[in-house]
């Protein structure tokens, strides 16, 4: 369970979890909705809207779907398979 913001949802998606996702401001109703989209969240939780059963029945569902977790498990290892630091050197490195 986290806020959404980028790094979060990077980070989460790197450990190949289901995430329950309860955005605030900004870009975290962005990535809330990507991650429901991409199969890997239940619908997002706006803290504007949070009730103490709508995130029970969330996290439930986080923990209890196993679509989501196998989806997660896939975008991990899709994740992991990145050389993302290398691919960065390689581009900044054509612009010398």
């Amino acid at each position: 369970m986290h806020h959404g913001g980028g790094g979060t949802t990077g980070a989460a998606l790197a450990a190949g979890r289901p995430q329950v996702v309860c955005p605030f401001v900004a870009d975290q109703p962005f990535w809330a909705g990507r991650m429901h989209a991409a199969g890997v969240a239940p619908t997002p939780q706006p803290q504007r809207r949070l009730t103490p059963e709508g995130l029970a029945a969330a996290i439930k569902v986080a923990v209890t779907d196993r679509a989501l977790a196998e989806r997660a498990e896939v975008l991990r290892h899709r994740i992991r398979a990145e050389d993302g630091a290398t691919a960065a050197v390689k581009i900044l490195e054509t612009l010398t």
